[in-house]
Formats: structure tokens, sequence, C-alpha cells
């Protein structure tokens, strides 16, 4: 009677386990949302990857910060991506994306972060190319010191010789 009392319970933890596993794996689809790069200026492209079977056959993408955008398929995986652009309108600080995929959604908290405008790479922001008239003026200056040194360590040298 024990051992199949003992069986019966077995059994039935099982179904459950097994009846369970198709729909916790369904709850966990799409289950990554990633935002690169994470700080965007104003008016910047954001490149949106979502993980998940159900986004293969087409999703959505959205945010307060940039318009709803569709998901496109990666060959090769269960990955899909979208490339949003940011309102030029929008605040600065963190937001979130929400990816809408077969009928199931997930939300990032805080996925990027929108910062007020861009920052200018390169020469160190400079905006002009060349040397400037300080420059110029700087550089001849310098070059000027050098020459008259040089001329009194010279000349000094030579009279050290007639000595």
């Amino acid at each position: 009677m024990r051992t199949t009392r003992a069986l019966a319970v077995a059994t039935a933890a099982g179904a459950v386990v097994a009846l369970a596993a198709p729909a916790a794996s369904a709850w966990t689809d799409p289950s990554n949302i990633t935002a690169m790069p994470s700080v965007i200026a104003r008016g910047g492209q954001l490149t949106v990857t979502v993980d998940g079977t159900s986004c293969q056959s087409g999703g959505t993408v959205e945010s307060p910060a940039f318009p709803k955008t569709n998901l496109t398929s990666i060959p090769g995986g269960s990955t899909s991506s979208a490339t949003a652009t940011i309102h030029e309108h929008a605040n600065p600080g963190a937001y979130d994306i929400t990816a809408n995929c077969g009928g199931k959604t997930l939300t990032r908290p805080s996925a990027f972060t929108v910062i007020h405008g861009g920052v200018r790479g390169g020469l160190g922001g400079a905006t002009t190319s060349g040397a400037t008239t300080t420059d110029m003026a700087i550089g001849g200056a310098l070059v000027a010191a050098a020459v008259v040194g040089g001329g009194v360590f010279w000349m000094r040298r030579r009279s050290e010789n007639k000595v």
C-alpha cells in the first residue's frame, strides 16, 4: 500500500513537472533586450537586440524616446534586432524598452540613457583645421628664443676659445 501510494505521488509530481516545463519556457520568450549604445544623444540611432524565438517571425520594440520599430530576424539564431532613431525632443534621462513578439511582451527598465547633446570627437573638439594665428605666434616666438639663445651660447663659446 505504501509503495503504491509513493508511486502514485511520484507519477503525479512527474506529470506536473512535465506539463509545466513547456509553459515555463514560453514565459521566458522574449528573454532579453539589449540597447547599444547605452548612452545616446537626441537624434542618434540606437540598435536594439531582442533574444527569443517568438521574435523571429516579427515583432516590434518601442519606447517613449523613439517610435515603434519593427524587428528583423538575425539568421542563425533566435535573435532579432531593430535600429531606432531617438526623437529630437526626447528629454534627457533613462528610458525603458518594451518588446512585443508573438503576443508576448518584455520590458527592460532603464535600458538606455538619452543625453542633451553629443560630444565632438576627433581633434579635441576643434572646429578649425591647421594652425591658427595664435599657434603661429607662439611657435614663432619659441623659434626666435631658440635662435637668440643659440647665438648667445655660440658667441660665448667662441670667446672662451681665444683665452
